[in-house]
Formats: structure tokens, C-alpha cells, sequence
């Protein structure tokens, strides 16, 4: 199950698995002295941020159209005089107190054409939020192995990670990091002729440019927050801290913490063997773990890590808390080896609290056996600049790694580079560090993940029957819950909009009327059906599914607008409407089934908690031949069963597609 969310390995990557010798490591280190071009993953002839200017704007739905959408999404949720209440709610609103908001809410978007109506309020709500980021917000995606064994050594990988993204920092602050384009032709788009074109179109007509070929520019404001970020916490509200100055990287073994280096004060990156030096430094530091380790301070309640940190800094900590949050990143050397893929997931999504900083922008958390991931902090940003980062760097470490297995770590003066981080805590501080650890062991102890890899069918069979791969995935969630529990629940699909300037996410809901009829279908009216019959079930929703898919990536969901509208009463001091007061608007809002799908070349896992005390948190991915899930689920939910449900559900989609009747 190691490749349980991933892609299969490009075959266009080609490796020797040559060991290297220590002379020829030397060399690669001269040269890399020499050529500035190793400085950076790239040049782009495009500059990086060439589209952002022309992007087209996130477009504030129809009033209309988001109420019928929102009862649509209602209707398989609720019994009839719950759908008439809803019905009633929703036309009242839409003709009074939405009628004016939505009018507001457009004067507004139309005064700040500089970004999306979206972007401030959904900010607010990240950074606003008071709980954990822990299992509440921060999410993993873990690297697939390098195709070379030897490659996997902690040392070797974490070097090569590390100059990696340094690499593409540079890259990206030179402004020639590819722009990030969503090609639907790219024998016309994404082609070196194209690209010279298209770099002459002034930036306020290059999104056009790119239109015209088919190729669909997407929005990179967050890429900035990348790196030197962190999420501070403040009471009431935390703050984003960006320092682009920082040259230094965080790096935390066993809840100690240290600092080093990465690029020189000319801009350039230090040497590799240099940083493997660094880093084998630490690796061979002795020292006992932090009897108080502070990073278990970024897992608690934010206004309590708020109080705790102006402690600190009363405490003399200031200077040291600065270099910390102003790091490139941080990487997180583990101890030990994980033993199986449940074992990974838990230890990328939270691990044990000590030997992280869950504030920053991304963490790199490197195992003992080379197994690698990436945790990150939601606020900043949506994981589209996250999975950009975690590809490119993939691709560079196992298509030109900068050191190798026979490289040996240089004679640098590590000792005198790597700085320890101390922090002056006194009785309250070192008592907060034991609540902080106490709370945080309580809230992982609750969590379950499982997996499930379905081997009989994939996209390649679902795409010659014309059904949407997501679409099938997704009645599955639905067959599997009813399955369990005998009914529907509110489901949640997260969508990019970065088609559109500052776009953040869209919701797809998956649970429709068409996935209730086939659902209720399959699992509980089998024989009243002929295989004909289940096979137009099936197309009916992915049709469906394809059109809410469609629509979510333009901009065109309803949540978003609900939550704006909802947002700028709460602004302007109103009483809220009675529609959102609405059980049945609390309860679509309670996302039971929420679900994410990934997939990419360099990714192997990746991971969430439930998004409520008693819901599922899916991560799934659709690969041509088999379909994986990765699960997780609190007390109240039995992941095992949802599994084994969902299982049986791919497996009697998979059978009536073959026009065989269910078992």
C-alpha cells in the first residue's frame, strides 16, 4: 500500500542508480560552485508571474442561482416538511435580507478589482478559527520514495530535499519559475513556440493570449507565503509574518531545535556538501530530547498559544522566536522508521507534537528510512502552490540530485554554523508545554485512519463506459454511508478556483438526488433493478457530477456566496436572516463525509481528520487501474466498516459496468 495515492512513476525518468564516488561528488560540488545555473531549478522564458495581471476575476454568483443550487443540494438531505421550511427560508431571503446583502456584497467585489470577493473573508475565517491547527486544519502529503533505494538515506534525502527548496525559492523570487498553467491542448500551448509568443503580450493581455490556445493560466498570489512565513498566534485573530529576508533554515530533531544557513549573503545557495555537513551535524548530535520541547505550543488552542508566546517573549525569547518564524522552512528529522502506511499517515499529519512547528508555512518531515512528507498550515493558502512545490521537488531530487550516496559531508565547520535554539521558560512556561503535550496526546488518541486500495478497476475502465472517475468515487462514498448508517449525509468536495485572481476553493456537493436514488438503488433495492437500469443510475450521476464540477471551477457553487453574504452582515452588525439560523442550513454546514482527491507523480499518501466530532476526513485518488482511500474518523464512526462498505460498493459499480447482476 505504499502507493496509495499515487500516480504510477513517470516512465519518462530514467535513472543509473549508480552509486558515486567520492571524487565525482567533489567535482559535482565544484562545479556547482562554478555554474550559477544550479542556483535554480529552471529559467522560464515566460516570467512566473506574467498571467497574474490579466487573470479574469472571481465572479459573484446570481442571487437565483445560489438559492437553487442551495435547495438542490438540500433536497437529498431533508424529508418533505423539512424541504418546505428550507424552500420557504431560502425564497424569503432571496427576495429580502439576501436581495440587499448580494447587492452590498457586488458594489463591494466592483470597488476592489485588485482580488476576489472570497479572499478577505475566507482569510478571516482561517485565521480567526481558535481551535488546533492540529487535525482541525493542517493536512499531509507525503513524497513517494526515490525509484533508487540508496537515495532514501535520511542524510542524503534530507540534503537533497533541502537544496532542492532552496532551489526553487530561488527560482521563484527570480521570477522565472514556469508560470502554472492548466493546458487542455498542450501540443499548442505548452510548447516553446507558444512560450516565445506569448512572453511579447503585455501582462494585462497575456490571460487572453493563453485563452485563445486552449490554456487556462492559474493565480499564484499565494506562492509569495511559501517561504520565511508563519502563522502567528494572536488573541481573537492570528497574523500571517512573511520575512524574505531570512536565509536560514529551522530544523527540529527529537523537540530540539536548530538553525543554520542555506543561502549565503550574496543570495546564493550554500554549497550542498556544505548543507549535508549541517545536517549530519545535527543528525549525530547527542543530545538528550528537549525535556520541554516548545513546537508542542503550536498544537494548542490559539488564544492559550497566544498568551503562552507573549510569554516567552516577556521572558527574553523575542530575538529567538523571530529566527524561528522567519526560517525558509522547516524540516523535521524523525528517529524512527515508519512501519507501514497508517503508521505514516499518523506520523505526517500529527506525530508527537514534539519534534514539530505547526505554524510554518510547510514543514518537510523526513523519517529515519527516508520516507518524506510535506504537513502544512491552511490559512496561507489552498495546497495548490503546496503540491507545485512538493512536484518540482520531486522531480529535481531524483532527476538531478546535488548529493549522492558516496558523497561525503565536507570539512566545514558545522559546529560553529548550526546554531542550537535556547528558550528561557520559566514555571508557567514549562507548565504550559505539559498542558499543551497533555491536550494534544488526549485529541490524537481519538483518531483512526484506514485504508483501502480497490485493485479491480480504475479511470482507464470508467473513462470506455463515459463515466466521470471522480463521479464513481464519490457514489461510493455515498453507497458506503448509507450502507453503514441507513441514510444521507452532507458531503463536502473541495474545488480550486485559481482559474480566477485570488480564487481560493468552491464546494462540489456530491450527495445529490441522483446519488440517493442510486444509492438507495444498489444497496437496499438490488432485485427491483435490471442491470440496464443501474448502468443509466450511473450515467445519470456523473452527468450531474460533472455539471456541479464544472460549475464549482467557475466560480459557480453556492457556499462561497452564502458565506460572504453571511460574512458582510456580520461585518455590517445585522441580524442575520433565518435562513442561515435553519437546522437544515447547520446541518449541510456539518460536513459528515468530507472528501479531497490527489493525485501527482510525487505524491504517495496524503491525509486529513474529519472536518467534525463525527465525520470521516477522505483523501482518495482515482488511478487508471485501481482507486485508493485514505480515511481517518473519530470514535463515533467506524472507519473499518466505512471501508469494507465502500469496497463492496466499487465492487458492485464495477460488476453491473461488466452487465452482471449484484450479488
Amino acid at each position: 500500500m505504499a502507493n496509495l495515492l499515487s500516480l504510477k512513476f513517470s516512465a519518462s525518468v530514467r535513472h543509473t542508480g549508480r552509486l558515486v564516488s567520492p571524487r565525482a561528488a567533489s567535482l559535482t560540488q565544484r562545479r556547482f560552485k562554478q555554474d550559477s545555473s544550479a542556483q535554480y531549478l529552471h529559467k522560464s522564458i515566460v516570467p512566473s508571474m506574467h498571467y497574474q495581471k490579466s487573470l479574469p476575476r472571481l465572479p459573484v454568483p446570481k442571487l437565483e442561482d445560489t438559492i437553487r443550487r442551495y435547495l438542490a443540494a438540500q433536497k437529498p438531505l431533508l424529508d418533505d416538511d423539512q424541504f418546505r421550511t428550507t424552500e420557504n427560508l431560502a425564497k424569503d431571503f432571496q427576495s429580502t435580507t439576501g436581495k440587499t446583502l448580494h447587492e452590498e456584497l457586488v458594489a463591494q467585489d466592483k470597488s476592489n478589482k485588485h482580488t476576489s470577493y472570497i479572499s478577505a473573508p475566507w482569510f478571516d475565517m482561517y485565521l480567526s478559527a481558535r481551535e488546533s491547527v492540529v487535525l482541525n486544519f493542517n493536512p499531509f502529503m507525503s513524497f513517494n520514495p526515490d525509484p533508487r533505494t540508496e537515495y532514501n538515506d535520511q542524510l542524503v534525502r534530507a540534503t537533497n530535499v533541502v537544496c532542492s527548496a532552496v532551489r526553487f525559492m530561488k527560482t521563484l523570487r527570480a521570477g522565472v519559475l514556469a508560470p502554472e498553467v492548466f493546458h487542455l491542448n498542450p501540443s499548442k500551448s505548452d510548447t516553446d513556440g507558444f512560450k516565445r509568443l506569448i512572453r511579447w503580450v503585455p501582462s494585462s493581455l497575456s490571460w487572453y493570449g493563453a485563452y485563445m490556445v486552449n490554456a487556462y493560466p492559474l493565480d499564484m498570489s499565494q506562492y509569495f507565503r511559501l517561504f520565511n512565513s508563519t502563522r502567528v498566534p494572536k488573541q481573537g485573530r492570528d497574523e500571517l509574518f512573511t520575512d524574505a529576508k531570512g536565509r536560514h533554515l529551522l530544523v527540529m530533531r527529537k523537540g530540539n531545535m536548530y538553525s543554520f544557513d542555506v543561502v549565503d549573503p550574496d543570495g546564493n545557495m550554500v554549497r550542498p556538501a556544505e548543507i549535508q555537513s549541517h545536517l549530519n551535524y545535527i543528525l549525530a548530535d547527542e543530545s538528550p530530547a528537549a525535556a520541554h520541547p516548545l513546537g508542542v505550543l503550536t498544537s494548542e488552542n490559539r488564544d492559550v498559544w497566544a498568551g503562552l508566546r507573549d510569554k516567552l517573549v516577556a521572558a527574553g525569547n523575542g530575538e529567538t522566536l523571530q529566527e524561528v518564524d522567519s526560517a525558509l522552512f522547516c524540516l523535521c528529522l524523525d528517529d524512527e522508521d515508519m512501519r507501514d502506511h497508517i503508521h505514516t499517515s499518523h506520523n505526517m499529519l500529527h506525530g508527537d507534537g514534539c519534534n514539530r512547528w505547526y505554524d510554518k508555512s510547510f514543514s518537510v518531515v523526513l523519517a529515519r528510512d527516508g520516507q518524506t512528507a510535506i504537513n502544512f498550515e491552511h490559512s496561507w493558502g489552498d495546497g495548490v502552490a503546496v503540491l507545485r512545490f512538493q512536484n518540482e521537488v520531486f522531480k529535481d531530487t531524483t532527476e538531478q540530485p546535488l548529493v549522492h550516496p558516496g558523497s561525503a559531508p565536507t570539512g566545514a565547520d558545522s559546529a560553529a554554523a548550526v546554531r542550537r535554539l535556547h528558550f528561557h521558560l520559566d514555571g508557567a512556561l514549562r507548565a504550559g508545554i505539559d498542558t499543551a503535550k497533555e491536550n494534544f496526546d488526549a485529541a490524537v488518541s481519538k483518531l483512526t485512519i484506514d485504508a483501502l486500495e480497490f485493485k479491480k478497476g480504475g479511470k482507464e475502465q470508467l473513462k470506455k463506459q463515459k463515466l466521470s472517475p471522480d463521479a464513481v468515487a464519490q457514489l461510493a462514498f455515498q453507497m458506503g454511508f448509507l450502507r453503514q448508517y441507513g441514510h444521507t449525509v452532507a458531503t463536502y468536495e473541495s474545488c480550486s478556483t485559481a482559474a480566477f485572481k485570488h480564487g481560493r476553493t468552491e464546494t462540489i456537493r456530491p450527495a445529490t438526488v441522483h446519488t440517493k436514488r442510486c444509492a438507495e438503488a444498489f444497496v437496499q433495492r438490488p432485485g427491483e433493478h435490471s442491470v440496464d437500469q443501474l448502468v443509466e443510475m450511473l450515467k445519470e450521476c456523473s452527468k450531474y457530477h460533472g455539471q456541479l464540477t464544472r460549475e464549482a471551477a467557475m466560480g459557480q457553487g453556492f457556499d462561497r456566496h452564502l458565506f460572504a453574504m453571511r460574512y458582510l452582515a456580520n461585518t455590517k452588525g445585522q441580524a442575520l436572516h433565518d435562513l442561515y439560523k435553519d437546522p437544515a442550513y447547520a446541518a449541510i454546514n456539518h460536513n459528515v463525509l468530507s472528501t479531497s482527491t490527489l493525485t501527482s507523480p510525487a505524491v504517495s499518501l496524503g491525509g486529513f481528520a474529519p472536518v467534525v466530532p463525527d465525520g470521516f476526513g477522505v483523501g482518495y485518488g482515482v488511478h487508471d487501474d485501481w482507486i485508493g482511500c485514505n480515511v481517518s474518523s473519530y470514535p463515533s464512526r467506524d472507519v473499518h466498516e466505512f471501508l469494507r462498505c465502500v469496497d463492496k460498493s466499487l465492487e458492485d459499480i464495477f460488476t453491473v459496468l461488466e452487465g452482471k447482476p449484484i450479488n
